[in-house]
């Protein structure tokens, strides 16, 4: 391991990342070389419109990429974490999660345990016919060395910092019984049951009012500062990304087009497509100020089996070079200390 790739300061690292869906209607690059770090401790933002390959980058990292989609070229690096005594997962030097098969011993072991998900549906996840106790123990016992009786005691603890009220009675309860934000509690304290190194949070406050959003973020930042642990946080909401993240990457056809900290993407954003989606923020008084329609990006997302040549962005592009970008494709470059760009009009 390269000293200066890791410092003790990342924990996840995604190298040249490729995973492609075979159809017959033709191949689905849904990820096309997604090259990135996620730190311990820090939240990354994940950006972009619905296709742009954000959920599958984080199916890749837990290798439960579906059928017919694998991953075809790039390598995935987890790196050591603390010793946890107990647990089934604790870690050498690094591992390769692309080596592991997606169901070995060992990729399950880390799955759940240094990696947890809060998917964006929690009735799609959650069984309807098993108690939330139930589910919440099968995972403190599959990944730590304690008795039924210990992991109860853990169960009605991590419900108690996912911010349920009586974390005890709702154990004995079914998911049909509980709204959604009590649903979502517990999918967060079934991923935080084990006390994982990292989080990956897949739009988790999508079907939740704003009301409920809020408790849930407020809850998700208080956990990380709790814990320790790194957050991928993916959502097409740029609102939650101003509030969660510390660095932002913005995702355009199974790359990323721009990545910086949160402060630079909101503030100096280069690439016309990360401009195009903080231009289509809806901002208190706007309409009342000059009763302008809310503006939005022209176009539509190509079609993933016959991308355009050159930039995937430049069919939508206002500032596009003609005869440049609708022939070469540029590459990620680094524009200033920290900000990488992928655009021909940014250097």
């Amino acid at each position: 391991m390269e000293e200066n790739n890791n410092g003790n300061d990342v924990l996840i690292k995604v190298e040249n990342l490729k995973t492609y869906f075979f159809l017959d209607e033709g191949t689905v690059r849904a990820v096309n070389g997604v090259n990135m770090a996620i730190k311990r401790g820090k939240t990354l933002g994940v950006v972009g419109e619905s296709g742009c390959g954000k959920s599958v980058t984080a199916r890749s990292i837990l290798r439960i990429v579906p059928r017919p989609g694998r991953i075809v070229e790039g390598e995935i690096t987890l790196y050591r974490t603390l010793e946890a005594e107990g647990k089934s997962c604790a870690l050498s030097e690094e591992v390769k999660l692309t080596d592991l098969k997606p169901m070995s011993a060992e990729m399950r072991a880390i799955r759940g345990c240094q990696i947890a998900l809060v998917p964006q549906e929690p009735m799609m996840s959650l069984s309807p016919v098993h108690t939330v106790g139930n589910q919440i123990l099968e995972t403190i016992l599959l990944h730590q060395n304690v008795s039924k009786a210990e992991a109860r005691e853990q169960a009605i603890e991590v419900l108690a910092m996912a911010g349920m009220p009586q974390p005890a009675r709702t154990l004995d309860q079914y998911t049909y019984e509980l709204s959604g934000g009590m649903r979502q509690r517990c999918i967060i304290a079934m991923a935080l049951s084990c006390h994982p190194s990292l989080l990956i949070a897949d739009e988790p406050t999508t079907a939740l009012d704003v009301t409920t959003e809020a408790q849930i973020l407020k809850i998700m930042r208080g956990l990380q500062d709790e814990l320790g642990m790194a957050i991928m946080y993916i959502t097409h909401n740029l609102g939650v990304v101003a509030q969660m993240a510390d660095e932002v990457a913005v995702m355009y056809m199974g790359k990323i087009v721009e990545q910086a900290d949160v402060d630079t993407i909101f503030h100096n954003p280069r690439h016309p497509y990360t401009r195009a989606l903080l231009q289509s923020i809806p901002r208190l008084g706007q309409e009342t100020r000059d009763k302008r329609r809310l503006a939005s990006i022209r176009g539509m997302v190509p079609d993933p089996y016959a991308l355009p040549q050159g930039c995937p962005f430049n069919p939508r592009c206002d500032v596009a070079i003609a005869g440049k970008c609708n022939v070469e494709e540029p590459t990620l470059v680094e524009v200033e200390p920290g900000h990488l760009v992928q655009c021909f009009t940014a250097t």
